[in-house]
């Protein structure tokens, strides 16, 4: 699959669709055996392959069965190195322990 920004929605399905089926043509297995071990419809693979439009859940099952889960981590954001949780965590703690406490009988 060419990886172009420019490509529209109909265009990304289908170039996805046609990968699906070379590699179910690669591995031998007919569109009803890959839907039986995706565990999808055969209409669902069947316009999955076309290009016709199909779940996301349809879209992973499949991309697991043919084993190539790698086709699914680009969807997943990538990791940050920076945590807002974290740095607010520290910057807590580091306000308390910074505090000066007046005793009520200071003047």
């Amino acid at each position: 699959m060419k990886n172009q920004p420019t490509n529209t929605v109909e265009e990304w399905e289908e170039q996805f669709g046609a990968a699906v089926r070379r590699l179910r043509h690669a591995r031998r297995l007919t569109q009803a055996e890959l839907a039986q071990r995706a565990n999808v419809s055969l209409s669902a693979l069947k316009n999955l392959e076309r290009g016709r439009g199909s779940s996301l859940s349809s879209v992973v099952r499949v991309a697991r069965a043919l084993g190539r889960t790698e086709w699914l981590d680009s969807f997943a954001p990538a990791e940050s190195a920076f945590s807002p949780m974290e740095m607010l965590r520290k910057n807590v703690a580091s306000s308390r322990s910074r505090r000066i406490r007046h005793s009520a009988t200071q003047p």
